[in-house]
């Protein structure tokens, strides 16, 4: 650890409710027993968005209100300018990170030069397929593999469970309302059919081709077939809702949807499985699960900056991450910790994950920087014009090409 002649006060803020705000402080603490320095937690809204408005608000100040944030996976090109370049100061420690976790924290990377690393991983997320086991067993179906054989076998079980008087069970059930969770679920559809996503590394806007088009068309055909009408205005919760109370054969969630899932008192404890999402049809189709997840990053205002970044060296450690594995079922962003037995006896299904997370996808947050909240705007309404069938795939597509062309200001983002 670094020492200092003086014992200083490091301020954090991290994870606001529950078990998360507990875990962070548990970590700090440890910290600070070793350093000898004090941390002190800063209370934050719960809701992302206001959180995300509170840090643009004291970091646009130039305040040093707050040395150390929890940034969300979208966030670290929106609050770039304001952060500390942590590369200097992890002596290699990144690279046993996920890769794609570290592209995404870090911005202004060009051919030959590295970029400045803005945030390190803490604990990842990634988009996965949730499926009823008992319900495939009895049906004869394997878990799918492509979104037709999906489609397919959602299909054929929905309605033999419904002639036999289940009634209420759907096929597939995911996020379909127009907000970031959209954007996440077609961030996938689009590059599990080879259509790349949205904008590319090199800032060219690739939205707008034929397997795009049929990724959505593909989506867009499950409304009011194997997905209810109302899947147009399900966050993750109403998803869970409907296939935690069994009325659902798959779902597309993030990992956290496992723990209640498993609960005490859940009517599919026992019964489900986990699975990497679909690929698309088509020349490059292959899984494909958005990133998301959390990381620590440290304002370039605070009075502390080696302290501060001490912090967040101690806090994203594999000791660190295990225990919150371990107690939380937090998934680390570090690989090796997916090989660890203790991990996988208490979480079992987390070994699976690995391969998930390595070939994660980040959203387009790098490249657009302070731009990307209207990028991906833009992005979950024309996907949401064309699930509600107020559009076609092509036209929407044409549209949201041309104003991400407009946004790029002709290719330079940042």
């Amino acid at each position: 650890m670094l020492g200092l002649a003086q014992a200083e006060s490091i301020k954090i803020s991290c994870g606001s409710v529950g078990q998360e705000l507990e875990l962070c402080k548990q970590a700090a603490e440890q910290w600070a027993r070793k350093t000898g320095h004090t941390v002190q937690v800063v209370a934050t809204p719960n809701d992302a968005s206001e959180r995300l408005a509170l840090f643009q608000q004291v970091l646009s100040a130039g305040s040093d209100k707050i040395d150390v944030f929890q940034v969300d996976v979208v966030w670290p090109g929106l609050l770039a300018a304001h952060l500390l370049d942590l590369r200097p100061f992890m002596h290699g420690v990144e690279k046993q990170h996920f890769p794609s976790f570290i592209a995404n924290n870090t911005v202004g990377a060009r051919e030959g030069k590295p970029g400045r690393l803005v945030a390190m991983p803490w604990f990842a997320n990634a988009g996965l397929l949730f499926y009823r086991k008992d319900l495939l067993d009895k049906h004869g179906l394997k878990v799918p593999l492509t979104w037709d054989e999906l489609t397919a076998g959602a299909r054929k079980v929905m309605q033999a469970e419904r002639a036999a008087g289940n009634e209420r069970l759907w096929g597939y059930v995911w996020q379909g309302r127009a907000y970031e969770g959209l954007s996440c679920n077609a961030l996938e559809w689009l590059v599990s059919h080879g259509a790349g996503t949205v904008v590319d590394a090199d800032g060219r806007v690739s939205v707008r081709n034929a397997q795009a088009a049929l990724a959505l068309k593909t989506a867009a055909g499950w409304v009011g077939t194997i997905s209810p009408t109302a899947v147009l205005n399900y966050a993750e919760e109403e998803a869970r809702g409907v296939f935690q109370a069994g009325n659902a054969v798959f779902m597309r969630n993030w990992p956290y949807a496992w723990a209640p899932a498993q609960g005490p008192e859940s009517t599919i404890r026992g019964k489900v499985g986990v699975a990497v999402l679909p690929r698309g049809s088509g020349a490059g189709g292959r899984p494909a699960a958005t990133l998301g997840g959390e990381s620590l990053a440290v304002s370039k205002y605070s009075r502390h900056p080696a302290l501060a970044t001490d912090l967040v060296l101690y806090m994203t450690s594999a000791a660190v991450q295990k225990e919150r594995a371990l107690t939380g079922s937090f998934n680390p962003t570090l690989p090796a910790l997916y090989r660890d037995a203790e991990i996988a006896r208490v979480n079992p299904f987390m070994a699976e994950l690995a391969d998930t997370f390595t070939n994660a996808v980040a959203r387009p947050t790098a490249i657009s920087g302070p731009r990307y909240n209207q990028v991906s705007n833009q992005f979950w309404n024309a996907a949401h014009e064309v699930l509600s069938g107020r559009s076609a795939p092509d036209d929407a597509l044409t549209r949201l090409e041309a104003t991400l062309q407009r946004l790029s200001r002709g290719g330079k983002w940042n």
